[in-house]
């Protein structure tokens, strides 16, 4: 694909360490590059009060697993199997993905992927307690939200996020991109720690490139912290960012 004054060539990729491959696959289809800006990495719990809370976490009528990094330090910890009646829910596809390779059968997931469209699920309509699988921050309105539903919230934060410093090779690389670039943003959370880390001039630079963004609320928080050039993708997975920034002028 040529570049142009409105094509991009890159796309700077905020997901963690060695999970860019799925979005870099998909760009190189199109003839973009994509740069991977790493705000952590991620870590599986493996103690003994990590397995007991996913033990009772895994006994609730209604479990939820916020990602698929979530699904697998699960695996890691205990077999995954729902018992009779319960319901497992993924926040969206990648999710609901890796817990059919798991062998879970049943999965229910929302059109919207994202907290939103999972908390508008009927599956959560009127449940009194809820079994959360995830990580420590991230995906706090959902558990906000339950908990202001009046749910008991069965938290089991099964892997975590270690952050990382931006290296300075990241840096350069950043400096030294040329043609239209364009940020694909699916975590508010990564977005608020790599921004804190940028140079003011990167930081001016980023601004006025386009951003695109997964979601409403990740495209008022990139409103917030200065962008003016977004774009809200169909969702999350890495060919509706594409599509996005495709169509970012």
């Amino acid at each position: 694909m040529p570049a142009s004054a409105h094509v991009p060539t890159t796309l700077i990729s905020l997901r963690p360490a060695g999970q860019h491959g799925a979005l870099r696959h998909a760009a190189a289809r199109h003839g973009l590059a994509v740069l991977g800006v790493s705000p952590w990495r991620l870590q599986p719990r493996e103690d003994a009060a990590t397995r007991g809370a996913l033990g009772q976490a895994l006994a609730a009528p209604v479990v939820v697993f916020t990602s698929p990094a979530a699904v697998r330090a699960a695996g890691r910890l205990a077999p995954l199997r729902p018992p009779a009646a319960a319901r497992w829910l993924a926040v969206g596809e990648g999710s609901a993905g890796a817990l059919r390779r798991a062998g879970v059968a049943e999965v229910i997931q929302p059109a919207r992927m994202d907290s939103e469209g999972l908390l508008a699920l009927p599956a959560l309509a009127g449940a009194a307690r809820v079994g959360l699988v995830t990580a420590p921050g991230g995906r706090g309105l959902l558990a906000s939200t339950l908990a202001g539903r009046g749910v008991e919230v069965v938290r089991a934060d099964v892997y975590e996020r270690v952050p990382l410093a931006l290296t300075a090779t990241t840096l350069r690389r950043l400096h030294a991109l040329t043609g239209p670039s364009v940020l694909a943003l699916s975590s508010g959370e990564a977005l608020e720690r790599v921004l804190d880390q940028l140079p003011a001039e990167l930081l001016a630079r980023w601004q006025a490139q386009p951003v695109v963004a997964a979601s409403q609320r990740l495209a008022a928080q990139a409103a917030a912290r200065g962008f003016q050039r977004i774009v809200q993708a169909e969702g999350p997975r890495p060919a509706q960012l594409l599509a996005a920034a495709l169509a970012a002028d």
